[in-house]
């Protein structure tokens, strides 16, 4: 019989390679749950019946035996569903193993917190699972009673399981590019919807109809079809973030992705983009005080010029598609390496580049589309109380002065609405400007190739310059010694000339020295201070590798060195074996001859010190002379010392 416990140790053996660290901790703990649970039913159960088909197909078990049940056509199961649940009882260690699997490769969810409440039972914790047959690997399975239930809902959920990692970035793909998509939609709906009002109001403004005519009716009919419909592609887009938050996060229910944010940003969108000019003829009196006279003036004019002006704001969605065009936001790479770095690719990041990349064009179109904005959206609602804004170049002339925070009073704005657009363009036009200082001066900055070649130019200039002083410094010293000294007779003006002259001199050497002291300063820049504890920690790190290198040769030679040290201790005993090996025939030959020493043939290996003064004792044997027996032992000691090596 094979337990369970076996059969843990080997699938966790190969999924080993596959799961990742950190899910092989989880994989521990579920065997150590299969262990328990295996203990536990095998005091309960003692024997699983067998089952027997048709076709060569049987499920048989002991009491801690797991198999694979195969069900033949035409074959008949005996023992009812208990055993079979018994049987699937003993896989669940496998099912956990298969789940922790699925996990890391994204098939299920990462967080058992964010499924829904439906979908809990297929969870690795109380899955019952079982193999049999190769689509329905990794499938959690419920055992006893709810086995029935569990295939009839199974093919439910079949559809909402996301099978892998592909399918989910797929699905994630494909969301990004109907995103997308939806955006372009939008922005071409509200910028046909704004244009569509400009037409109207401007036709209107020239009298070539009525309000209540035909065309005026038309067109503010397209702006409100174009406006539905803007509607619904916000709604469609904001369904789309909310999918690609759930897919992000492997979160089931989309409700978990609305949150308090989300919802007063889409109320705020759909408020912006619904208000629009509405088919009819609908006005009102407005009365404002001139500033000229102080006069009251009462016209009565449309609603719609009040409704024309919000629509600007449509203008948001120019952003949204610079930011979902953007090769920062599409490209896989840029994204990736924002990640790592945890930076996140919004408008103000899009903004921030461009603004990098091309600030003068960026500052350019901003200032140009103010510019005509402001004046269009003045002069519409300045028109029916001032005959000056009736023109436009005007309204375009005091917004120009207004933006360059100039004022020269010639023209000024009447009504509420005019006065809000001026304070607002000046606040813009002070940010501007700012904008455009710094982008000036960092134009005129010099590059780093230029900062070199110009600090060293500095220095050459100040290196001459030093010498010079110190020059005219010594000159100065030994004409003022020459004209106090080496003449007969002191002249006290010339004197008091040279002594100037030196100390003019000194001062210059001064100024030098003080100049060549910020010119060094001013050297030592942030970008130069980064590139050279670049190139220390670079040093620093070659060294230390060297280092280790060095010391594991030092290691190695310290082995060899200890392994040459037991070879020698070793080498008397192999001379003294290998002598003895030798001498040993003329040692038993020698009192046959005549010899002194007669060796006993049970004694043992003699030492070396008894064939030293064996020359003494029993003397050269015969035929071997002393230079000859020198020989012979210094042959045998190099052979010797040749079989230790």
């Amino acid at each position: 019989t094979v337990s369970p416990v076996d059969i843990l140790v080997d699938s966790a053996n190969q999924l080993g390679a596959m799961i990742s660290t950190g899910s092989r901790t989880r994989l521990h703990v579920q065997m150590e749950r299969a262990r328990q649970s295996s203990e536990e039913e095998g005091r309960a159960h003692s024997d699983v019946e067998s089952y027997t088909g048709g076709a060569g197909g049987s499920l048989g078990g002991g009491g801690r035996t797991s198999s694979v049940c195969h069900l033949g056509s035409g074959g008949t199961v005996s023992g009812g569903v208990g055993s079979l649940s018994e049987a699937r009882k003993k896989e669940s260690a496998l099912s956990d193993i298969g789940a922790d699997y699925m996990r890391v490769n994204g098939a299920i969810g990462s967080f058992r917190q964010l499924q829904k409440p439906t979908s809990m039972q297929s969870l690795p914790t109380s899955s019952k699972m079982s193999y049999t047959s190769a689509e329905e690997a990794g499938i959690a399975l419920v055992g006893g009673a709810d086995f029935q239930k569990y295939t009839d809902e199974r093919l439910q959920h079949k559809s909402r399981q996301k099978p892998n990692v592909g399918y989910r970035l797929g699905k994630r793909r494909a969301l990004y590019q109907k995103r997308k998509k939806i955006s372009d939609y939008c922005l071409v709906c509200g910028m046909f919807g704004i244009v569509a009002m400009v037409l109207e109001t401007e036709l209107s403004m020239a009298d070539v109809y009525d309000k209540s005519d035909f065309a005026s009716l038309f067109i503010k009919s397209l702006i409100s079809l174009s406006t539905v419909i803007l509607l619904g592609l916000i709604l469609a887009y904001h369904a789309l973030e909310v999918k690609l938050f759930a897919v992000d996060n492997c979160v089931e229910d989309w409700r978990i992705a609305i949150s308090w944010r989300r919802m007063i940003q889409l109320f705020v969108e759909i408020l912006i983009c619904a208000i629009h000019p509405i088919p009819g003829n609908f006005t009102f009196e407005w009365t404002v005080i001139k500033a000229e006279d102080k006069a009251s003036v009462a016209r009565v004019v449309s609603v719609d010029v009040l409704l024309s002006i919000p629509m600007f704001l449509r203008l948001y969605l120019i952003c949204r598609v610079m930011l979902l065009h953007s090769r920062l936001f599409t490209d896989a790479s840029s994204r990736s390496i924002g990640a790592l770095n945890r930076i996140h690719f919004d408008t103000k990041f899009v903004l921030k580049t461009l603004m990098t990349i091309c600030p003068g064009t960026v500052l350019l179109v901003f200032m140009l589309t103010l510019w005509i904005i402001a004046g269009w959206l003045l002069r519409a609602c300045e028109r029916h109380h001032d005959e000056n804004h009736a023109n436009i170049l005007n309204s375009f002339w005091m917004i120009a002065i207004t933006f360059l925070s100039i004022g020269y009073g010639d023209i000024v704005p009447n009504t509420y609405c005019g006065r809000f657009i001026a304070i607002s363009v000046g606040t813009m036009g002070a940010g501007v400007t700012a904008l455009v200082v710094a982008v000036i001066a960092r134009k005129l900055e010099l590059s780093r190739a230029e900062k070199h070649v110009h600090n060293f130019m500095m220095d050459t200039q100040l290196t001459k310059r030093l010498k010079n002083a110190a020059a005219n410094v010594l000159r100065e010293t030994w004409l003022i010694y020459k004209y106090t000294k080496l003449v007969k007779k002191v002249n006290p003006s010339k004197v008091r000339s040279h002594q100037r002259k030196f100390l003019q001199a000194i001062h210059s050497l001064r100024r030098v020295k003080m100049d060549q002291r910020k010119l060094e300063e001013n050297q030592s820049t942030l970008v130069d201070m980064a590139k050279t504890q670049t190139n220390i920690h670079e040093m620093v790190s070659e060294m230390h590798t060297n280092q280790t290198n060095l010391e594991k040769r030092v290691n190695k030679i310290e082995d060899k060195l200890a392994t040459l040290q037991i070879h020698l201790d070793a080498l008397p005993e192999l001379i003294s074996r290998s002598l003895r090996i030798h001498f040993q025939p003329e040692l038993e030959m020698r009192p046959a001859n005549g010899g002194h020493i007669t060796p006993s043939a049970s004694s043992g290996p003699r030492p070396l010190s008894d064939f030293v003064g064996m020359r003494r004792i029993v003397g050269p044997p015969d035929n071997v002379g002393p230079s000859r027996l020198r020989r012979r032992l210094e042959a045998l000691a190099v052979s010797a010392t040749t079989t230790t090596t």
